[in-house]
């Protein structure tokens, strides 16, 4: 069955492109980009001719974070709802983190929330230096909970700090400083940039690399399916804040949140 919202193709070297294709909707996520995506990464992980993945956005943005018509589902939907197509989500974050092959993100452009959490399982990451980077979920009463653990490994705590509750719009500069990012490049030089990143995995064994990233893996902190439903409670408990029905019922009446100072 073709997928709906990507593109998984591979070129004669055994790099695959994995490639976000919603441009219209800035490549945001829904409930058949994820489910989508957990297809793809169970067919990259068992695919032996597969050296190397590079995870891009279609258009101008990386990815925007939640689809809006499905937040407005979430708006709508039941405890038991919520907690499941936050685990979906989580579920699929993971299998992209525990792939047996490297991946590397190319950041063509704007990556908040969600975008974030796919930049985070990534093994590098390299940006253009006009992205912009942010955790937004909290201006609308949310928490960036589902793509916490993976965010805040790669950021490391103290630096997460900086920007994980604080809601702030970061360009690819500070991205870098802060270990979201590996580099960042001229737009026209993204490319040559990602193949630079690409290029030594295809002169190392393929069974080495797998090996090794399992190891890296295992001296993490874990990311079990403990934690995954911790956090998919998170978000649920959030839901159900009066702070965050204001907020989202703000954000689609096009209307300042009463928090808003300024």
């Amino acid at each position: 069955m073709p997928f709906q919202t990507i593109r998984l193709e591979r070129d004669a070297r055994g790099v695959a492109a994995l490639t976000l294709a919603r441009p219209d909707k800035h490549n945001s996520l829904n409930a058949t980009m994820i489910a989508d995506l957990a297809v793809a990464a169970r067919q990259i992980a068992d695919d032996p001719a597969i050296r190397a993945v590079v995870l891009t956005g279609e258009g101008e943005s990386f990815c925007a974070g939640g689809d809006l018509g499905w937040m407005r589902q979430q708006m709508e939907a039941d405890r038991a709802t919520r907690i499941s197509e936050a685990l979906s989500l989580a579920r699929m974050l993971k299998a992209l983190n525990d792939l047996p092959k490297p991946l590397i993100a190319r950041v063509n452009g704007q990556a908040y929330g969600g975008g974030i959490g796919m930049i985070s399982v990534c093994d590098a990451a390299v940006a253009a230096t006009t992205a912009k980077f942010g955790l937004t979920e909290v201006r609308l009463g949310l928490i960036p909970a589902t793509i916490s653990p993976y965010v805040v490994a790669r950021l490391t705590p103290p630096r997460a700090r900086e920007v994980f509750f604080s809601g702030r719009i970061f360009d690819a500069e500070e991205a870098a400083r802060l270990g979201l990012i590996t580099r960042a490049v001229a737009p026209a030089d993204i490319d040559a940039a990602v193949e630079a990143e690409v290029a030594p995995y295809l002169a190392a064994a393929p069974g080495a690399v797998a090996a090794a990233k399992r190891l890296v893996a295992r001296f993490s902190p874990p990311i079990g399916e403990a934690e995954l439903q911790a956090t998919a409670t998170a978000l649920a408990d959030q839901w159900e804040t009066p702070e965050a029905a204001e907020g989202i019922a703000a954000f689609f009446a096009r209307r300042s949140p009463p928090w808003r100072a300024g």
